[in-house]
């Protein structure tokens, strides 16, 4: 019998966190004036005192000297130095006006830059770019979303383009060498909907757009995005279930998105949303949307909603069967479309801790019926390649279909991310069908 493993065709490329990538974050204290404790509120009001008490000259020699330093690193570093200055609540106590160079040097004093990938980049997701201008025959444009995390084990999302060929060989194209967090603001006025909109400018390289955490509920991290290119029959919305954790608390959220420019996040409601690892079909399924749920640490759930942005109870799928998946299992991105049914990529905990990738293929007119699941792992964590910020872990977050084969980036040891195909008649044979209602 062939293993499932072996019908895995990794590719050579890898891709690695870096830490020279930077943006600037606001630095405390504190990120907004109503946050300041009496103590920080005091500090600050130091922290300007000081730059006020420079003569003319050597206030110049301070600004040219960070110019200096910081001004190839980032777009529109004056206007961002300008901007936190007008944030500063106490700046307005000041009693005589400013000069330009005391503001840019107070704003300049209350941000940082911050190495949002320097420890890992990983939990990768794929889909199809917008733009499929100019692409070859057989060939298509993609985008890739990551997990980073960088100091203080803060995650964000950051993006890739690339190609992949008719061969499915992926190449990512090269990162540019700036980054920068987008303009937040609420979402329009009388949207029903708690969520706030992030707007990059449309010039910048995708690989620049990093979405930072903006809420409070997402303030230690947006988390293992879940990327799918969903079809409602008129026009096609790329969307993203996420878990926003706040330092203390978890919360299933929606990212949606129709250029990879302006992204609206929105946080889900009902008892499901209360759970990790929410992954959104593809289209309607019966006419009501559909998602795939872990909503007991354990077992996976099929969910249903006519409400893109509530989700209740829903029906036990599939528990763990195999060793390998003893502790607990999950999916591992959004199902992809195949003639046989849905392939529904899983992940898989078992002795040791070890996160393995499974596959289970679901009936495509009613996905309640599990037709078949790998015994063995799909993927599981090498011994050469074993070692990483979390070891013995290997993860997706979501593969996408590409002729007869599944494209799929997968990451190792919460560490980096990896590219592999899996030729799809190989991998629907090297399942056990299903002999009755639980499989």
């Amino acid at each position: 019998m062939v293993l499932p493993s072996a019908l895995v065709h990794r590719q050579s490329l890898t891709l690695r966190p870096d830490p020279k990538r930077v943006v600037m974050r606001h630095f405390k204290p504190n990120t907004e004036p109503r946050d300041l404790t009496p103590t920080d509120t005091k500090r600050v009001g130091h922290i300007i005192e000081r730059v006020l008490a420079l003569d003319p000259d050597a206030a110049n020699r301070e600004l040219e000297d960070v110019l200096e330093n910081f001004g190839g690193r980032h777009r529109g570093l004056l206007a961002s130095f300008e901007a936190r200055a007008d944030a500063m609540e106490v700046v307005d106590s000041v009693r005589f006006p400013l000069t330009q160079v005391q503001r840019l040097l107070i704003g300049g004093c209350f941000l940082h830059e911050y190495s949002f990938e320097a420890v890992a980049l990983f939990n990768p997701s794929i889909v199809t770019h917008p733009d499929q201008s100019a692409v070859p025959p057989g060939a298509r444009r993609i985008i890739v979303s990551l997990r980073a995390v960088g100091e203080g084990h803060v995650s964000s999302l950051t993006f890739r383009s690339g190609m992949l060929a008719a061969d499915g060989t992926v190449t990512v194209d090269p990162t540019a060498a700036l980054a920068s967090i987008a303009h937040t603001q609420r979402c329009v006025p009388g949207s029903s909907r708690d969520c706030v909109e992030v707007v990059f400018e449309d010039d910048g390289d995708i690989s620049e757009r990093v979405i930072f955490p903006v809420t409070e509920a997402q303030a230690n991290g947006i988390e293992d995005a879940r990327f799918v290119e969903f079809d409602d029959g008129h026009e096609k919305t790329f969307y993203a279930t996420y878990t926003a954790y706040s330092g203390r608390a978890i919360r299933s959220e929606l990212l949606e998105t129709k250029d990879f420019e302006r992204f609206t996040l929105t946080p889900l409601t009902g008892t499901a949303a209360r759970n990790k690892g929410m992954a959104l079909f593809p289209r309607k399924i019966n006419g009501h949307y559909a998602m795939i749920g872990r909503q007991d640490n354990e077992n996976l759930h099929l969910i249903y909603s006519d409400d893109l942005y509530c989700w209740e109870e829903g029906i036990a799928l599939l528990e763990p069967r195999f060793p390998w998946e003893f502790i607990q299992i999950g999916n591992c991105g959004s199902p992809i479309e195949l003639e046989e049914g849905w392939l529904l990529l899983t992940h898989g905990v078992g002795p040791m801790r070890r996160y393995c990738v499974g596959a289970a293929l679901l009936d495509r007119a009613d996905p309640a019926k599990v037709l078949a699941r790998l015994p063995e792992p799909l993927l599981r964590p090498e011994r050469l390649a074993r070692e990483g910020y979390v070891p013995n872990v290997v993860y997706t977050c979501g593969g996408m279909r590409q002729a007869n084969r599944i494209v799929l980036p997968y990451a190792i040891c919460d560490t980096f991310s990896n590219f592999a195909t899996i030729e799809i008649a190989a991998l629907i044979g090297a399942m056990v069908p299903c002999a009755g209602p639980s499989c």
